[in-house]
């Protein structure tokens, strides 16, 4: 194992190592907030609405695009306190007569209103209500009503849930508009309902359920195949009537007296489009056909034309709910055409008299809203809506109808939008996190997450478009943030223990620590100072080549052949390598104690350097040191091998006798050194799919060469290594042996080198180890023999090199 897997690591670690689990956990973060985006939770709902309304807000502070001819009307507790003193010749109570509104809308439209909307329910008739004196005969009120808008010409009446105004005002009228509010779960009005399909029953259903005695609500009416369930109140069985396909019953099982012009068989009922009373005002201004509007729910819109250029499209969801747009208040003067009732009807009053002088004509070409803004009684319509939590409700009806008009509606990003943002920002989230530091990245994600915030307000208040928020931003963006960071930590913290149990072996603990905490770590090619180190390993190609004849030996005297022979070379091979493993353990160790680097192993040679890929001032002193402290470890090895050779030669004697097989001697081993410093370029050597970070120059070169001259049990360094450590520890300087200028291969003039002594008493040569201390290199042929400690009062020279000692010996 060598060191250029560890500096591939720091450097790839997240272009290689980090490609595929991220990737992986994006897709996941994506694929869940997709599919929650899908299963439309109530709860990210709700939240999506709770932006809705924010931006509304917001959107308050811009200018809305809104039209001018749009009026209301209030009924407040003040026209309830002048109605009821008499304003019109007559008190009356809170429940007026209803010709007080038709005198509201004959004024009105005298004025020149376009539309006069009534938001208020008259959904039954009252004949309690007192009769109004009209051309000297008196005139039932809700008669009187009903000629009142049927001459005004432009009164649109309220239903809302399932209530519509009799016949008598609904005849008259000229259109119904639905009134009724549909609040969200948490009580915010939001949205309307462009039209609902109410049911008008034949008038001999009616007549049955105007019987008390019958008990029959047609509110609860069950219509299913061949037959109409009427449930009856409790103890009364429900009334069945048979019906065909086409939804006709028979009137004789109403009665038997049937008007000759009354049809046997008519249809029980009817569906009846209503419209919203908001769509109901803008249609009648701009002429939009409500009767054939295109009405494709499934494909979310709903499409009103007009005269030639007039269209508009209303964007619904699968129920025809649509949002409103709130920009036109109750108080917002700019857009609203405001008068109180009481005002109304003292104007319509004088001109009944004739009094025309000084009356106002305020309202022509308005959409007038006649609503109210009382409390504390029946007449009470207020709610939470998102701009107010006590609003007056009757502001949606013009604030529906200034959407038609101008055509701004809010219009909800589709499905393909949302996930297309979620996958957006799910990307960039990634993208910012796996690229970026942790800070620098979740600056980012702020910053984004501000603009993405920024962009969707001002699309909203410009546009009325409604991208969405809480899932590409929650979801996309900072979960996906937060679980990449979580993995990431995770991720880190286990590759961290990883890299400490495999790559600890190769360098020391410190740079290991030093190499994790480093953010940025140069591994590109560098010209360095550092100091290399060569160790080999003597006698072992020898001992290998007389371990393979014993083994053949023992092959051929037990006649073994086929896989028994090839068991006999494999133990001897993992003997083999047993042995090199311990002595190159030994010296990778103490490499590692001295925070060098282990570069390579070259067979039975280990390659060590010291001063990078971390800055080092004291690398040759530590070179050094290194060296003699493995000496001394490997000389140890060999005495401990030495014991146990004795022990088994005893042990052998033993063996023979009883006719067993023999115990192995085993091998003493010595080690070559050779060290040399300079400059050298550091860097990754290979390709972008295996590459080792190693040093290379003729400065390594050299020390490799002085390896070869080592001899055994020595260590050789150059001239450089000693002009190092004289600075870093003079007395290891001058304790070092100059020896001959050495001719070495690749070098063109001799080379000057030193033995660094590192034999004590303690660790004199034994009689076994002795045969080990004196070699002919490899390359020279010259016989080196081990000093002994340099001579008492041995001087470094001015040029820097240590004078030879007087004496030479072990």
């Amino acid at each position: 194992m060598c060191c250029s897997g560890f500096f591939v690591y720091v450097r790839r670690v997240k272009l290689r190592t980090l490609k595929l689990t991220p990737l992986l956990v994006a897709a996941g973060v994506i694929g869940a907030v997709g599919a929650l985006q899908l299963a439309r939770f109530d709860l990210f709902e709700r939240l999506e609405r709770m932006t809705y309304d924010w931006r509304l807000r917001q959107a308050a502070h811009f200018s809305p695009v809104a039209e001018t001819n749009l009026g209301f009307v209030s009924i407040s507790d003040q026209t309830i306190k002048e109605i009821n003193n008499g304003l019109l010749g007559s008190r009356f109570g809170l429940y007026w007569p209803r010709q007080i509104y038709g005198r509201a809308a004959r004024e009105l439209a005298a004025e020149g209103a376009e539309v006069v909307a009534f938001d208020v329910l008259l959904g039954e008739l009252r004949h309690d209500h007192p009769p109004v004196m009209v051309g000297g005969e008196l005139v039932e009120s809700d008669d009187y009503f009903a000629r009142l808008i049927r001459q005004s010409g432009n009164v649109v009446l309220a239903a809302e849930q399932g209530v519509v105004p009799p016949p008598l005002f609904r005849t008259n009228a000229m259109a119904v508009g639905d009134i009724t509010a549909d609040t969200d779960p948490d009580g915010i009005l939001r949205r309307a309902r462009a039209f609902r399909n109410y049911r008008r029953w034949h008038l001999a259903f009616q007549k049955l359920e105007e019987r008390p005695d019958y008990g029959v609500d047609l509110r609860e009416a069950k219509v299913e195949p061949g037959r109409i369930t009427l449930p009856r109140r409790e103890g009364l069985d429900p009334i069945v009537i048979p019906v065909d396909p086409e939804g006709r019953f028979d009137l004789a099982d109403f009665t038997t007296n049937i008007p000759p012009q009354m049809e046997r068989h008519p249809k029980a009922f009817t569906d009846e489009r209503v419209w919203h009373m908001g769509i109901v005002m803008a249609a009648r201004e701009l002429k939009l056909d409500l009767n054939n509007a295109e009405v494709d729910l499934d494909a979310g819109r709903i499409v009103l034309r007009g005269p030639p250029g007039v269209e508009r499209t209303i964007p619904v969801d699968h129920d025809g709910y649509f949002y409103i747009n709130w920009c036109v208040n109750v108080n917002d003067h700019r857009y609203l055409t405001q008068d109180p009732l009481e005002a109304i009807l003292k104007q319509d009053r004088a001109r009944m008299r004739g009094e025309t002088n000084g009356l106002r004509n305020d309202w022509k070409g308005k959409l007038a809203v006649v609503g109210s803004v009382a409390v504390g009684n029946d007449l009470a319509d207020r709610g939470a809506t998102p701009l107010q939590k006590n609003a007056f409700l009757v502001s949606k009806h013009w604030n529906v109808a200034n959407s038609v008009l101008t055509g701004r509606f809010i219009r909800p990003a589709g499905t393909a939008v949302q996930l297309a943002m979620i996958c957006l920002l799910g990307l960039a989230a990634a993208a910012l996190t796996l690229t970026r530091r942790v800070l620098e990245a979740s600056c980012w994600i702020c910053a984004l997450l501000v603009g993405y915030v920024a962009a969707a307000l001002l699309l909203f208040a410009w546009w009325g478009y409604w991208l969405p928020m809480v899932l590409p931003m929650g979801g996309g963006l900072l979960t996906m943030h937060g679980c990449l960071l979580a993995y990431l930590v995770i991720y880190e913290q286990k590759e961290q223990r990883r890299v400490k149990g495999v790559f600890g072996k190769v360098v020391s603990p410190e740079v290991m620590t030093e190499l994790l905490k480093t953010e940025q770590l140069s591994l590109s090619g560098a010209r360095r100072s550092v100091t290399v180190l060569f160790a080999d390993i003597r006698g072992f190609t020898e001992m290998t080549d007389v371990s393979r004849d014993v083994a053949a030996a023992y092959i051929k005297e037990h006649k073994l052949s086929g896989q028994a022979a090839e068991d006999v070379f494999d133990a001897q091979a993992r003997d083999m390598l047993d042995t090199v493993n311990q002595y190159l353990k030994v010296i990778a160790d103490i490499v590692l104690r001295y925070n060098g680097t282990v570069d390579k192993f070259i067979g039975d040679c280990v390659m060590a350097f010291w001063g990078a890929p971390l800055t080092n001032p004291r690398h040759a002193l530590c070179c050094v040191r290194a060296a003699i402290d493995a000496q001394r470890a490997i000389y140890q090895l060999n005495r401990e091998r030495e014991v146990e050779n004795q022990r088994r030669v005893v042990e052998n004697a033993k063996l023979e006798a009883a006719g067993l097989p023999l115990l192995p001697t085993l091998p003493i081993l010595s080690v070559g050194t050779g060290i040399n410093t300079g400059a050298v370029t550091v860097g990754l050597m290979g390709s972008e799919e295996r590459a080792n970070y190693t040093v290379f120059g003729r400065e390594v070169n050299l020390a490799s060469r002085l390896e070869t001259v080592s001899g055994r049990g020595r260590i050789i360094i150059s001239e450089a290594t000693l002009a190092e450590i004289i600075q870093d520890d003079p007395s290891l300087a001058l304790s070092c042996i100059e020896l001959p200028p050495e001719k070495v291969k690749g070098i063109r003039d001799a080379v000057h080198i030193y033995e660094v002594p590192w034999r004590t008493a303690e660790f004199a040569p034994s009689e076994h180890t002795a045969m080990f201390t004196a070699k002919p290199t490899p390359d020279t042929g010259h016989h080196m023999k081990e000093p002994e400690a340099p001579a008492a009062g041995s001087k470094v020279q001015s040029e820097g090199q240590v004078a030879s000692p007087d004496a030479h010996g072990s």
